[in-house]
């Protein structure tokens, strides 16, 4: 599949404008500094991306970037095929020309394999990620203030658990 940086990086910069979701636009300089992404490159991006819906931009002093739809709402696979990225593991592109100007034997499996990932793709929303996200944040910041959640053995192994309580139930 050829999934080049400009869909991971729209992906990407649209989970970080996702992650900052405050009442205030987000700047393309900001969006750079934190995820390495060229300024100029943003700029490009983003106007696929206002063109396609998916943001929306405010002028002057305070502007920026904000999502023009809920994060729940908004897909990984529309974000990538916002930016004219292309999700197709075929050779040919789809046209079925891979072999001598002919469809080439393998040309179906690749074409299942293009659906299935878009169809995974089309699933993930990017509220998903920002969840996901948030959680490895707390447990990071749990870990690094010394907090380790503790696993209760009961609720992992209640099958063994359960004999011992009846055989002191018994004995009592």
């Amino acid at each position: 599949m050829r999934l080049t940086t400009k869909g991971r990086f729209a992906v990407t910069a649209l989970l970080d404008l996702a992650m900052q979701h405050s009442t205030r636009p987000v700047t393309l300089a900001e969006i750079s500094q934190r995820q390495q992404i060229s300024l100029s490159y943003l700029e490009q991006l983003f106007a696929k991306l206002r063109q396609r819906g998916l943001v929306d931009s405010v002028r002057g002093p305070g502007g920026g970037y904000c999502l023009s739809k809920d994060m729940a709402r908004v897909s990984i696979a529309e974000i990538i095929l916002a930016v004219d990225e292309p999700i197709d593991s075929t050779q040919c592109n789809g046209k079925e020309n891979c072999h001598n100007d002919k469809k080439c034997m393998t040309h179906d499996l690749w074409v299942k394999l293009n659906d299935l990932i878009f169809d995974h793709l089309g699933a993930v929303t990017l509220k998903q990620l920002v969840d996901e996200q948030k959680a490895r944040s707390d447990e990071q910041k749990a870990r690094e203030n010394g907090v380790v959640q503790m696993l209760d053995m009961r609720k992992v192994m209640p099958e063994k658990a359960a004999p011992e309580r009846e055989r002191a139930a018994f004995s009592a």
